[in-house]
């Protein structure tokens, strides 16, 4: 039993001091590696759901995680590093994702994740003081491959689009989560 404490308690320290580690900013150059990789996820994204380029192109940003690390027993803990793209492929910020999950689970996965923010309202809320928090605010729906393949201009009528993809790992389970998004400090 103390063990399974210990790994319950470790999983959010882990994420915790990846999510503290250096922050790019646009300022200082940003992050050449971390640009890399999430335009490499978006083309991937793309290469999957072709549709989800013509997304790019009616969304006002698009704001990549090339990689988010998702762990837990009971509870669990998820984050990662992106970067937010003008409609052009412009780097406009670097964001931080982290999350916390409580339930049935158990496991460990990382995955890519695309937002499509399509309104000055939804770019306000990512990039204000306190970040996005999923779930609150601005609408946001999880589109899948399936769902990528069907979308027209009649049926986006969301502030958000997001789109996870290239899962890897295993992680299995029901339970209640959050997921917020801030900027990294300049």
């Amino acid at each position: 039993m103390i063990r399974y404490l210990r790994l319950v308690l470790a999983i959010p320290l882990f994420l915790f001091a990846m999510a503290c580690s250096t922050n790019p900013t646009v300022a200082n150059g940003g992050d050449p590696e971390l640009d890399a990789q999430a335009r490499e996820a978006l083309q991937q994204l793309f290469a999957n759901a072709p549709r989800a380029q013509g997304l790019q192109y009616r969304a006002k940003a698009v704001l990549v995680f090339p990689s988010i690390v998702k762990a837990g027993f009971i509870v669990g803990a998820q984050g990662g590093k992106g970067v937010m793209f003008s409609p052009d492929g412009k780097i406009i910020g670097y964001y931080r994702v982290r999350g916390l999950s409580y339930g049935l689970q158990a496991g460990g996965q990382t995955y890519s994740e695309a937002l499509f923010l399509m309104t000055d309202t939804a770019i306000d809320s990512v990039t204000s003081g306190t970040g996005m928090s999923v779930g609150v605010g601005p609408s946001v729906v999880v589109v899948d491959a399936g769902v990528a393949k069907s979308m027209t201009s009649e049926t986006l009528k969301s502030d958000v689009y997001a789109m996870i993809y290239g899962q890897q790992g295993l992680m299995a389970g029901l339970g209640v989560q959050g997921q917020r998004i801030v900027k990294f400090d300049e």
